[in-house]
């Protein structure tokens, strides 16, 4: 039942608009699930089990109640806090179309200066489209913008925006949906409607599914671009307990 009602709303609705509405709930439903098999490493919980998420194949233990984290999420806060200075040195942080469970921790945060920004996000500083942004060059050390290059017209346009915000040296983590079986970006004019949209590219809003090409695409327009197999260094305890992806790659974009 659980599972069902999951794959309807996710379908149908934008996920921030879910989050905005269902915060309060999901802390009381969390309750319930509480336990020692998985922690979620965000705001250190620990429960029996996880809800499920997905839009058309539902995962089993993917979504924390009290901080609404998903598995990429949990996977990118061990990622900085375990391979950047994120959470020590000064830095200026642009995160575009930002997750729920990091706002709160993040601007909690007094060494970093932190700036969201979003089309129609509840939660962001600035309204934005990420193919033109309203910043000078070279502002900021980092961006984080997770599974939005799918949803935008150009994402080289929006790609190149994020190369160029940023100052040298600065990185850049571009998550998004991708089938690894696929050696090129699937992107077709003709799947022009919801149905084929989520059909083809797994979501009715998306504009195309990215395949084992993602990293040539971000280089493209010039970054300096790290694959890091990071999970799959991890103990497996480590992973089941967090409940992490277990094939994700991080890809780490650098302005040379």
């Amino acid at each position: 039942m659980i599972s069902r009602l999951v794959s309807i709303t996710t379908r149908f609705i934008p996920r921030h608009y879910l989050q905005l509405f269902a915060s309060f709930f999901m802390k009381v439903l969390g309750l319930f699930y509480r336990g020692n098999r998985f922690q979620d490493p965000i705001d250190g919980v620990k429960y029996r089990k996880l809800l499920p998420y997905g839009r058309i194949n539902v995962r089993k233990n993917a979504l924390a109640p009290n901080s609404m984290s998903l598995e990429r999420h949990r996977l990118i806060w061990l990622y900085l806090k375990r391979k950047t200075d994120f959470f020590t040195a000064s830095k200026k942080v642009l995160h575009v179309a930002p997750e729920y469970c990091f706002l709160k921790p993040f601007r909690k945060l007094k060494n970093i200066d932190y700036v969201t920004a979003d089309l129609v996000s509840p939660w962001a500083d600035v309204k934005l489209d990420v193919q033109a942004m309203p910043f000078a060059d070279n502002t900021f050390d980092i961006v984080i913008c997770n599974h939005v290059l799918e949803h935008v017209d150009s994402d080289l346009k929006a790609m190149a925006e994020i190369l160029r915000v940023l100052k040298p040296g600065g990185f850049a983590i571009l998550q998004v949906p991708m089938d690894l079986a696929m050696e090129q970006t699937l992107e077709k004019p003709e799947y022009n409607t919801p149905e084929l949209r989520e059909k083809h590219y797994q979501q009715r809003d998306h504009l195309r599914l990215y395949g084992r090409d993602y990293a040539k695409r971000l280089a493209s327009v010039g970054f300096d671009v790290l694959e890091d197999n990071f999970v799959m260094q991890l103990p497996p305890h480590e992973v089941e307990y967090y409940a992490l992806p277990k094939d994700e790659i991080i890809y780490i974009a650098r302005k040379k």
